[in-house]
């Protein structure tokens, strides 16, 4: 993993981005090739990136469950109430 990945602020990064990055820190640390004095900090990477995928996706199920009852009640809604002919 380069240092120019870890300079870039997570919030920064896309989700598919971030993922990635996530999934190296992850390998590099089951292989066992942080050095020690990496360590904490890839960890603390590897936690802010998680935290930040948690985010987005929390926000994007938010979202979701507010657009499927307006998408559920257009196919409830009685003719002509959505600019269909009566």
């Amino acid at each position: 993993m380069s240092e120019a990945a870890d300079s870039t602020p997570v919030v920064e990064l896309g989700y598919t981005e971030a993922s990635e990055e996530l999934e190296a820190i992850i390998a590099e640390l089951e292989r066992g090739v942080v050095d020690v004095d990496l360590l904490e900090t890839r960890l603390s990477r590897a936690v802010e990136i998680v935290e930040e995928l948690d985010r987005r996706i929390r926000g994007a199920k938010e979202r979701v469950e507010t657009i499927l009852p307006r998408l559920e009640s257009v196919g409830r809604a009685p003719a002509g109430e959505h600019g269909e002919p009566s």
